[in-house]
């Protein structure tokens, strides 16, 4: 059984409340039919009620019926998430007037309803930018606590099967901090670590600070950052299996971590794999997605406090399906936490 039919499974065991901002987006409101119909999650679509029918119609999607079709502008609970936003927002002096605006964004809408316990989690981009997706988000719902910076995971399924678990690997961060500092860094081991566990099904992750030098083979500022960002992901989860710096090849490969870093807990096993920068981690993924064939899923942000994912905007029906599902996941696992 793959890793996406098994998050397929527990969410359809734990339906969560998932909010899709973007219910006049083609793509969306089809997925958002297939969840329904394949009892994935208990869905919420947000816009225009009669837009949202007139796709429904259109692409011949009979569940759309069964979803909750609620139009920010017009809820009966506009007033309530404004005013609730104002507090939320006072030191930044935000007016009535402006919330009232802001609320009637379905982005802002949505992430008020994971805020007041109304939904669970939150999925969009796919005609959204990124920071668009982010911005309502980190004033809302707020990162995690003790984590300070939001990152995204990805998933590879690559074919590979010696490598990480079972050809599965997490790569972070691949989509937020472009260049992250040392305790940055560590909250991304921390939080990819945890990414792995929910959603890559790992039982015990091991994480590998990439770099360009292992153990001291190369000095630079740079490999400085990770050496201490290991430090400090010692410290923010002392039961984390976390080593660096590790070149790529002696994170994974067990002949070469033996020659490199034969003292290291994760060297040669290393199944989540932090890169020092999102310009590595962008180029890396994608170069693993094209020339080794893998199947990249993600990203997958991580660090707010409740889920709320960002979908690439060109994404296909089957992303945004499978994107509903590792949301859903993401929520039953801080459940299951808290």
């Amino acid at each position: 059984m793959d890793v996406i039919t098994e998050l397929i499974k527990r969410a359809q065991l734990h339906r969560q409340r998932i909010v899709l901002p973007e219910g006049n987006e083609p793509r969306t409101v089809q997925a958002a039919n297939r969840a329904i119909g394949d009892s994935v999650a208990e869905i919420y679509l947000l816009g225009d009620r009669e837009e949202i029918l007139d796709l429904a119609q259109k692409y011949h999607l009979k569940n759309i019926e069964h979803a909750h079709i609620i139009n920010p502008a017009t809820s009966e609970f506009h007033e309530e998430y404004a005013e609730k936003l104002v507090e939320l927002r006072k030191s930044k002096g935000l007016t009535i007037e402006e919330a009232r605006k802001l609320i009637s964004d379905p982005l802002y809408y949505g992430c008020m309803m994971i805020k007041t316990g109304m939904a669970d989690g939150q999925l969009a981009g796919a005609c959204n930018a990124t920071a668009n997706v982010l911005r309502p988000a980190l004033q809302i719902i707020k990162t995690e606590p003790g984590i300070t910076c939001v990152s995204g995971a990805m998933i590879l399924l690559t074919h590979a099967a010696e490598y990480g678990a079972n050809g599965l690997l997490v790569m972070g961060d691949i989509a937020v901090t472009p260049m992250p500092t040392a305790h940055q860094l560590a909250e991304i081991a921390v939080c990819t670590a945890r990414t792995a566990k929910a959603i890559g099904q790992i039982e015990e992750p091991r994480v590998a600070m990439l770099s360009f030098s292992t153990k001291g083979s190369a000095k630079h500022e740079s490999v400085d950052k990770v050496i201490e960002a290991v430090k400090i992901a010692h410290e923010l989860d002392p039961n984390l299996l976390v080593d660096g710096e590790l070149q790529a090849d002696a994170a994974i490969v067990p002949t070469v971590a033996e020659l490199k870093a034969p003292q290291s807990s994760v060297a040669g096993r290393a199944n989540v794999l932090v890169v020092p920068c999102l310009e590595v981690g962008n180029i890396a993924y994608k170069l693993v997605q094209r020339l080794g064939h893998a199947q990249a899923i993600g990203p997958i942000l991580q660090g707010i406090a409740r889920p709320v994912n960002d979908l690439s905007r060109g994404c296909s029906v089957d992303d945004v399906y499978k994107m509903i599902a590792i949301t859903a996941n993401q929520a039953i696992s801080l459940k299951q936490i808290g």
